[in-house]
């Protein structure tokens, strides 16, 4: 049996007439990294959007942790999608504790996100002085705040430096051993296949294929394969 923290059942999305998200089932396995992988446009986002309560959708079911998901089970989820949500002329110290106050938190969970990320000192530094590659850290600094079961990052190595996507790379393997589960996007396979347990390929809104995932050549053979089907399926 397998165990499961995340689950969709048929997922669809339209805008517009136009399906973005075709019959999307998902099965994300507790304390692994997921990749879900798919070209630009692919439906991506707004599968991850649909997950996380920014998008609703026109059917199929969501589960969390074992029960049907409502809007409480935020509680439990992290989120980084699109660029992190930070406050420029604030430290990272700063904007962790407008968070910690808008969502209740305690106050000591600052220092202990500041260190997971490794930011712990950066002192006086405005975010806006940051680099790519330490905005994105802060961004998971604030996404781990309420000590999500689930954290969810859409495209987090966008515009990194090799240094930057190799710090975040090791960051995002600690996490399932700190009973963190991570689902991460991205269209970049050689930056997916070094971190994830399982991955999901989507394109044209269609899930193409879902299991675990192979290694490079391998990986990218059956990404093509699964982009150019469902091409065609599509034309």
């Amino acid at each position: 049996m397998k165990d499961l923290i995340l689950k969709t059942e048929h997922l669809n999305k339209a805008f517009k007439g136009q399906k973005i998200v075709d019959n999307v089932s998902l099965e994300i396995q507790r304390n692994t990294v997921y990749g879900l992988l798919g070209p630009n446009g692919a439906g991506k986002s707004t599968t991850l959007k649909m997950i996380t309560g920014m998008l609703r959708p026109n059917a199929g079911d969501i589960i969390f942790d074992g029960h049907t998901w409502n809007r409480n089970d935020l509680r439990d989820i992290g989120v980084l999608i699109e660029t992190p949500p930070l406050y420029e002329n604030l430290t990272a110290i700063e904007n962790l504790k407008v968070r910690t106050i808008a969502l209740n938190l305690p106050p000591n969970r600052i220092e202990e996100v500041l260190e997971i990320v490794d930011l712990k000192n950066t002192g006086k530094k405005r975010a806006g002085q940051f680099s790519l590659g330490m905005k994105q850290r802060l961004g998971i600094a604030i996404a781990l705040l309420n000590k999500p079961k689930l954290l969810i990052l859409d495209e987090p190595t966008n515009g990194l430096d090799p240094i930057g996507i190799q710090e975040l790379r090791q960051l995002i393997r600690s996490f399932p051993k700190q009973g963190i589960t991570v689902i991460l996007s991205s269209h970049i396979l050689s930056e997916v296949e070094q971190v994830v347990d399982d991955i999901g390929i989507i394109a044209d809104g269609k899930l193409g294929y879902q299991g675990s995932a192979p290694q490079g050549k391998e990986l990218e053979s059956l990404f093509m394969q699964v982009v150019s089907a469902n091409r065609k399926a599509g034309h």
